[in-house]
């Protein structure tokens, strides 16, 4: 069974950078999409961007668009998620999740594997 773990999560000023990553804990981490979810308190999980598996195509929720960049290394059992000009909207805690299909999809519930989550919080 497919093993996630977040970590990088922390504290940021707004417009200040985080870096989350993701770690598997198998080889066959290059079968699965990725994809990257938050949750703030009170409200629902959501899509923030997804990877393909063999690291072609990326998506992005609109409100991350030309913020956020997603990449894997599959090398490294891992995705990575880098958030640049950070507002206090994003503060969530952030999640990983693997979904054994070709190309990411945007619905938790298509995900099989998740992560425990890691907490970023942007002051104002």
């Amino acid at each position: 069974q497919l093993q996630l773990v977040e970590s990088g999560g922390g504290y940021v000023q707004t417009g200040g950078s985080l870096r989350v990553s993701c770690a598997a804990s198998e080889p066959t981490f290059g079968r699965y999409s990725m994809g990257w979810f938050r949750q703030a308190p009170g409200k629902e999980r959501e899509f923030v961007a997804g990877i393909s598996r063999r690291n072609v195509e990326t998506s992005y929720a609109d409100s991350v668009k030309g913020r956020f960049i997603i990449s894997r290394d599959n090398a490294k059992n891992t995705v990575y998620l880098q958030m640049n000009d950070l507002k206090p909207e994003d503060t969530a805690v952030y999640y990983c999740a693997a979904d054994e299909t070709i190309v990411p999809r945007t619905t938790p519930e298509a995900y099989d594997y998740w992560g425990q989550g890691t907490q970023a919080t942007v002051s104002s």
